[in-house]
């Protein structure tokens, strides 16, 4: 959610109980913005809160003019000091994935190769490299995991260039209430997967220039998202029952939305038994 705005923003994400102190959110506004100014960032956004077992990190983004491109992320402990987080790698995301139960609160933290699937600590033995890995690079697999699964932005609020860079739609204001309920209105702001499995004749329909990631309708499991609406009935609501935390807001008829994510950064792998 962005920075600017972050006051407002989470009073309308706090539906599921989750938020921060005033003192926080008064500390979290100023520091976003001297953050924005000192990486000189376009836009930051605060993204939410991972909750370890020592302590929390606060995470932020920044993002650049093109919306697609790959963003900075940074985590803090107090909400006033901000350390730069390595960019996330497919190896990252892959070893990450092998790792249970809750996070630290330590980055220098080292998970040991036990916990490890055998055959990758094997590999990584033969590579030379030490079977082990930081907390850090699991965070960092973490935040990517989220975004690439459950952050989502309204249709339309985002256009794709003819040259390929992804800008605000500056036309775009806000969804009716009608399609805000709707599921299929909502898309994963990352690269998309099952668009291009989709025939000519599916395509033909779509807007190129609005359409052109995957919406939330095919989501594998059904029945993952959850729609409500809140503030009696003028906010719309999404809640994601895959990543326990992570909620999307969208007031219908203006250009306020956002999602933030208040959670222990677990998948919730039990979700297929549960629908």
């Amino acid at each position: 959610m962005e920075a600017a705005s972050l006051p407002a923003a989470l009073e309308l994400a706090a539906g599921g109980g989750a938020g921060l102190s005033p003192e926080k959110r008064a500390v979290l506004g100023a520091s976003l913005l001297l953050l924005q100014r000192d990486y000189r960032f376009e836009r930051v956004w605060f993204w939410g809160c991972i909750q370890g077992v020592r302590g929390v990190y606060y995470i932020a983004e920044g993002l650049g003019p093109d919306r697609a491109a790959p963003r900075s992320r940074l985590y803090s402990w107090n909400c006033v000091e901000w350390s730069l987080l390595p960019p996330a790698t497919e190896e990252m995301v892959a070893r990450a994935e092998q790792l249970k139960g809750r996070f630290q609160g330590d980055p220098s933290f080292e998970y040991e190769y036990a916990e490890i699937n055998a055959e990758d600590a094997e590999r990584l033995f033969e590579d030379g490299k030490e079977p082990m890995i930081k907390e850090e690079s699991r965070l960092v697999a973490t935040i990517e995991q989220i975004d690439r699964a459950v952050g989502i932005i309204p249709r339309g609020a985002f256009v794709k260039t003819p040259l390929g860079s992804v800008r605000e739609n500056r036309n775009f204001e806000g969804l009716s209430l009608t399609e805000a309920k709707k599921l299929s209105s909502y898309f994963h702001f990352t690269e998309p997967v099952n668009l291009k499995n989709k025939t000519l004749l599916e395509k033909a329909d779509l807007d190129p220039s609005t359409d052109f990631l995957d919406s939330l309708e095919h989501d594998i499991p059904q029945g993952s998202w959850t729609v409500q609406l809140e503030k009696g009935g003028t906010v719309v609501v999404l809640r994601s029952l895959l990543w326990l935390g992570l909620t999307f807001y969208h007031v219908p008829m203006t250009k306020q939305y956002g999602y933030v994510y208040f959670g222990t950064g677990e998948k919730n792998l039990d979700l297929p038994f549960m629908l």
